[in-house]
């Protein structure tokens, strides 16, 4: 705005060009504050007599004031980030000015000069000094930026984190604080930092008069479920939604700018994550050689990253893509723990392979995370999907019974329940191979967890919906009604460590993975963060689109858990085992011979019609 260009060709200015000015002013107004001095105390608004006599006081002011306003670096202070330094360097250089010249007077018997007039100068020098360079530093960075280029941004929550919180953004060139919302009572209308708090029901109106475009979450400690209340009042306003990180990641007691996030998605669902059993985290990987099938994937990185943290004796990283196996062994590499990291390139259709990375490797625990999970590719190359899903399952374990392992542990999926894919069918069949071993020998203990969707993994739909926001939409939901399980990865993977220690062998261990959640409501949540509308009935003219493209191949409106009733609780709140039914080692023998010769003759139908055969509940025909 062209009202605001002499406020930024003054902010543009060199340090030493506003030095100058400031010096030149403080030349000008010095004589200025005695002559309102005299004036105070004569009652004269124009004392020429006074100032004709003895007009060298009016001279030697500034002259003895300047040097000392630059002795105590008065002009070095940075008036965008001036604080207290300001104050006492005022302070100090105007008192010890008034006293040189009160004993100049002094020694030259100056009598028509009142003497309480140094005194009534020295009291307005320092106000008007402070109060000039305040002033400037308002006008400046806060009043011309209120109306030209700033993010007028409210802060919920006015406790310590949001105190610190603001005075990082009052620094910033992108973000302005206005305004601070909060639940206690007590702290309405009060001020922080010389910004007004107000309450939830005033939001509506501080935000239109404000222009808010941004609410900042500052309440690091607060629990997730009052997270989700407080996210489904705001989402009635078009406001972009960022927070701070809870408590446990700030750890140097101060907050700042580059802490602010994106809302995590797990924040929306609103679900308190449980603490983990320290005890049943450690059992079966502290001192231990413990190896990760897929090490590179979401759950295999994330499981990779909890390990090293139980301080096992020896990690190994079992992962078919080059790419993936580097990036989590470069990013585990000279870890805090000393735990020596092996990175190994195989497939773990490799049963030779493994076998004797097993036994010379002297494996306590394996973590079988290997699986291709898409269910849309899956359904298009079924015969890559069971071969990697099937007979790497089967060929891991059978190389963990030859090397004499401990414990094996299958990461499942909620889909292998009443599958109407080849995805979840392939992860059902390998549950059934470990449930037969688990029969006929006592070796190793196998055992699997099943659980839903986790969120922001590898071509999930969290980090879809927010590429689409960012370029604008459409967001792409298959069909209205359709709903899946969620949790983070991080919590995924502590239960399913915690599960492992519990399994008896052929367990199959349920995730409780709280209420299923509307993809479509989902969808409308994360564009309202963005501080989006999504077009709709009311909205006709909103920003985002949300558009319906039909359930693909393979895929159910809901997801199931468990196939039957038969549940039953363990020592951890979160974790159930199921009782299912089982296939004879005889079966499953004669499946995976089936199997191994309809993928080397790539015969998919038949691999389908094995399927159908085999996994209780799928169904070929269904959905499509």
């Amino acid at each position: 705005m062209a009202k605001f260009y002499f406020f930024n060709r003054l902010k543009v200015l060199s340090r030493r060009d506003k030095q100058v000015i400031l010096i030149i002013g403080d030349l000008i107004f010095l004589p200025v504050f005695l002559w309102m001095a005299l004036s105070f105390r004569t009652g004269n608004i124009f004392p020429i007599q006074e100032i004709r006599e003895d007009w060298w006081i009016f001279v030697v002011i500034p002259l003895t004031s300047i040097p000392l306003f630059i002795h105590f670096g008065l002009y070095r202070a940075v008036l965008k980030y001036m604080g207290v330094q300001v104050i006492l360097a005022s302070m100090k250089s105007v008192t010890i000015s008034t006293l040189l010249v009160g004993f100049g007077m002094m020694v030259l018997r100056e009598g028509s000069f009142p003497r309480s007039v140094i005194f009534i100068f020295w009291f307005i020098s320092i106000l008007s000094i402070i109060g000039m360079r305040y002033f400037a530093k308002w006008l400046l960075y806060s009043f011309a930026n209120n109306y030209h280029s700033l993010i007028h941004v409210g802060i919920y929550g006015g406790g310590v984190a949001g105190a610190q919180l603001v005075q990082g953004l009052k620094q910033s060139n992108e973000f302005l604080p206005v305004a601070f919302f909060d639940d206690s009572q007590s702290k309405h209308h009060t001020f922080i930092h010389n910004i007004e708090v107000y309450s939830t029901e005033e939001l509506k109106n501080i935000i239109k008069t404000k222009e808010i475009k941004v609410i900042i979450l500052a309440m690091p400690s607060v629990e997730r479920r009052r997270i989700k209340e407080i996210l489904t009042l705001l989402k009635d306003f078009s406001v972009k939604v960022k927070s701070l990180p809870s408590i446990e990641n700030i750890l140097d007691g101060k907050v700042n700018i580059e802490d602010i996030r994106e809302i995590d998605i797990d924040e929306i669902l609103g679900r308190d994550v449980v603490v983990p059993e320290k005890s049943l985290l450690k059992k079966n990987i502290s001192s231990r050689n413990v190896v990760v099938t897929g090490a590179g994937g979401s759950i295999g990185s994330e499981l990779c990253r909890q390990i090293i943290e139980l301080k096992p004796t020896r990690l190994i990283l079992f992962e078919r893509s080059e790419f993936a196996l580097y990036q989590i062994h470069q990013e585990l590499l000279g870890n805090e723990n000393g735990v020596e990291v092996i990175p190994v390139l195989g497939s773990v259709t490799n049963e030779k392979k493994q076998t004797e990375l097993f036994t010379t490797q002297k494996v306590h625990t394996i973590f079988h995370a290997a699986a291709y999970k898409h269910v849309p590719l899956v359904e298009i190359n079924p015969i890559e999907g069971v071969k990697n899903n099937v007979l790497g399952t089967y060929y891991s374990a059978i190389a963990a019974m030859k090397a004499n392992v401990n414990t094996f542990v299958l990461v499942s999926t909620d889909k292998a329940v009443r599958s109407t894919n080849v995805m979840g069918a392939s992860k059902r069949l390998a549950e059934l191979v470990l449930q037969s071993l688990a029969e006929i020998q006592s070796k190793t203990c196998f055992t699997m967890v099943r659980f839903g969707n986790v969120l922001n993994s590898t071509g999930s739909v969290v980090p879809l919906f927010r590429k689409q926001i960012k370029n604008g939409g459409p967001l792409t939901v298959t069909h209205p009604e359709v709903t899946r399980y969620f949790m983070s990865i991080p919590e995924a993977v502590q239960l399913i460590i915690q599960a492992s220690t519990m399994a008896r062998g052929g367990d199959v261990f349920v995730l409780d993975m709280g209420e299923p959640i509307k993809i479509l409501d989902l969808a409308t949540k994360l564009i309202y963060l963005y501080g989006f509308t999504p077009v709709s009935s009311e909205y006709p003219n909103g920003d985002i689109e949300i558009k319906f493209t039909g359930l693909r191949s393979g895929e159910k409106l809901y997801e199931e858990l468990i196939l039957g009733n038969n549940v039953s609780e363990t020592e951890h709140p979160q974790i159930m085992r199921a009782e299912e039914a089982k296939l004879s080692w005889d079966v499953i023998q004669d499946t995976i011979s089936q199997i191994h010769k309809t993928v080397n003759n790539l015969d998919v139908t038949k691999i389908r019609e094995l399927l159908v055969k085999i996994v209780d509940g799928y169904n070929i025909h269904k959905n499509r």
